[in-house]
């Protein structure tokens, strides 16, 4: 039997179009999913697998949607081999039901390795040089350490409820008890003249 296995990872996208082309390739029975290709548990990728007797096919349209992290489609694809179970690829023009085929996906599958460690080491290096340059990523701060020194002495004046605090200094209540409880805090306010 030929099944096929169509993946979208954002609900708002289409599945027509693959739909179309698994239904061409004479798919006996599609599985469709709305779902990131880097989750595990996949409900209707584990449904077909369960399914999958010796003999059968599976076809996608493309690699990727069968699975995003290449480890994964290894281990999948591997794992279909040993069952004695075909995997074609569409638009990839793989077929592991052939010596040629499975040589293409050992080779796909070692660039895939390849490309995925040169941009782990590309991003670790502009990382770094952001890093050296002094910058850091994420959100920028809303508490200075000047206006943290504001907080803390409107605050141990008493003169001013929280509310009125946050107004004055331009934040939210959660960054007001964020700020005053943080260690930071209690060295600025130590430090403190009043």
């Amino acid at each position: 039997m030929k099944f096929g296995y169509a993946r979208v990872s954002k609900t708002e996208q289409c599945l027509e179009v693959q739909i179309q082309k698994l239904k061409a390739a004479g798919c006996d029975e599609i599985f469709m999913e709305k779902a990131s290709g880097a989750k595990n548990d996949r409900k209707e990728l584990l449904r077909m697998q369960d399914k999958l007797r010796r003999g059968d096919i599976v076809c996608v349209v493309r690699l990727d949607r069968l699975g995003r992290r290449m480890m994964k489609l290894i281990e999948l694809i591997n794992d279909f081999k040993d069952k004695g179970i075909d995997f074609v690829s569409l638009e990839n023009n793989m077929n592991t039901g052939t010596p040629m085929g499975m040589l293409l996906f050992s080779m796909c599958a070692a660039f895939s390795e390849m490309e995925r460690e040169l941009i782990r080491e590309r991003v670790k290096a502009g990382l770094e040089i952001a890093h050296q340059k002094g910058r850091y990523g994420g959100r920028p701060k809303c508490v200075t350490p000047e206006k943290l020194v504001t907080i803390l002495s409107l605050k141990k004046s008493r003169d001013f409820s929280v509310s009125e605090i946050c107004t004055m200094t331009g934040i939210t209540r959660s960054v007001y008890y964020r700020a005053v409880s943080a260690p930071a805090a209690e060295v600025a306010d130590s430090s403190s003249p009043l």
